[in-house]
């Protein structure tokens, strides 16, 4: 069963699966949150640094595992980093499965918003994180607001210009999220998404952490993966501030040799606009008209 739509008084709990969280790091974001109504808890672990980077790998899945149990907990939210996937063998799946509550990430929390998703069934959601709320925008709390608390959203709202770079249309179930993790991903034995099924691709890199070519090194890896036949459609987000001639044309390329429609936007990613979407939900992509429509596959 979905998650219920939050309201004032819930709690909205905070951990760290993928990094570790300095003291007093997230306090103007849980000031924000608690203006916003709700109520904050912290996993136990949030601050400890077992291996420096980090808590370790039980440490870490422990207070996702409890977090998901605690019925006082109406969603999970946590940021990105680098060594999530290191906790995929502790995560209680069943555990999610009956305890279905909303789970918002991004960048490397996509290892766990995907794995959940295609372990469980239960959408997960991709693109704030817990510094989103420190200097709040007025489009990423609409996006919020609008997939958590009102009646979940039936087209993206845009908060930029789109980019037509393959035209056309394809529908099918949203996955995706930070190129590298999805990459990394696919393959592995959190990931095996049913071979019945189209899926609607969505991806975002940086340009400080990755350039061009290493973009393209990951979507060669993804193109020779067998999960690219029934990809139907690609959604590039945020990249960097300046136009990137030599992403523009692999994308393009990634398009015509697949012939799936490529947009692109500066809508979600590590850019200033963290759009909300949601993994495991059916949409359609219509790259000539530049939109995005949930619940359409």
């Amino acid at each position: 069963m979905p998650a219920e739509q939050l309201k004032a008084g819930d709690t909205i709990g905070v951990a760290a699966p993928c990094y570790v969280v300095e003291e007093n790091k997230y306090d103007k974001s849980f000031a924000a949150l608690s203006a916003m109504g709700f109520r904050i808890k912290k996993s136990d672990n949030l601050h400890k640094d077992t291996y420096g980077f980090s808590a370790s790998e039980e440490e870490r899945a422990g207070d996702f595992n409890r977090m998901i149990a605690d019925k006082e907990v109406r969603m999970l939210l946590f940021g990105g980093g680098s060594v999530s996937n290191e906790i995929l063998p502790w995560l209680d799946f069943e555990n999610i499965r009956r305890n279905p509550k909303f789970i918002l990430s991004y960048s490397d929390g996509t290892t766990l918003l995907d794995a959940i998703y295609a372990r469980t069934g239960l959408v997960t959601y991709y693109g704030q994180k817990p510094s989103t709320f420190a200097d709040l925008t007025v489009y990423n709390q609409r996006q919020f607001w609008s997939h958590f608390v009102d009646e979940s959203p039936a087209v993206f709202e845009p908060n930029s210009e789109w980019t037509t770079i393959c035209g056309g249309s394809g529908e099918g179930i949203l996955v995706g999220g930070y190129l590298e993790n999805f990459g990394l991903l696919l393959g592995s034995q959190y990931f095996a998404c049913r071979s019945d099924r189209k899926h609607l691709l969505f991806l975002e890199d940086y340009y400080d952490y990755h350039k061009p070519a290493d973009v393209s090194r990951y979507l060669s890896h993804i193109e020779q993966s067998g999960f690219l036949e029934n990809v139907t459609g690609l959604i590039f987000g945020h990249y960097s501030d300046s136009a990137q001639s030599e992403l523009s044309a692999r994308l393009e390329r990634f398009g015509r040799r697949n012939r799936i429609p490529v947009v692109a936007c500066d809508d979600f990613g590590h850019g200033v606009n963290n759009a909300i979407l949601p993994i495991g939900v059916s949409a359609r992509l219509d790259a000539d008209a530049r939109n995005l429509v949930f619940g359409a596959a």
